[in-house]
């Protein structure tokens, strides 16, 4: 079992960038595949990226493919988003969370992020 903790969150200008982390202490954080989603205000929550166990493979969602970037530090048991070119509309609570065969479980307790125009 992981507990994510995520860090990183707050308020940019439209085109800048910041750089969530997720803390995820456990001694098999390596072990999970991992992800990022967020909620904006008013929405239900949707998909960001996921990254594999190694990190050498990962896959984002097609409104932010391009601008961000899931890595991960398994000796630091740490996942990052980096987020470039942001845009208004990017603008919500950004969730860590793991995945345990199948299913997305152990969440964050999120980090807000807010673009402003």
């Amino acid at each position: 079992q992981v507990q994510p903790v995520e860090s990183g969150g707050g308020l940019v200008q439209a085109g800048g960038s910041l750089r969530l982390s997720c803390a995820a202490s456990g001694r098999t954080f390596r072990s999970y595949v991992m992800g990022w989603f967020r909620q904006a205000p008013g929405k239900e929550r949707e998909f960001v990226a996921r990254i594999s166990r190694s990190g050498l493979s990962t896959y984002y969602a097609d409104s932010v493919k391009g601008r961000f970037t899931i890595s991960r530090d398994n000796a630091k048991d740490t996942v990052y988003l980096q987020m470039n070119s942001l845009k208004p509309e990017d603008t919500a609570v950004y969730y860590c969370t793991t995945e345990v065969s199948g299913t997305w479980e152990y969440w964050g307790q999120g980090t807000q992020v807010i673009v402003s125009s």
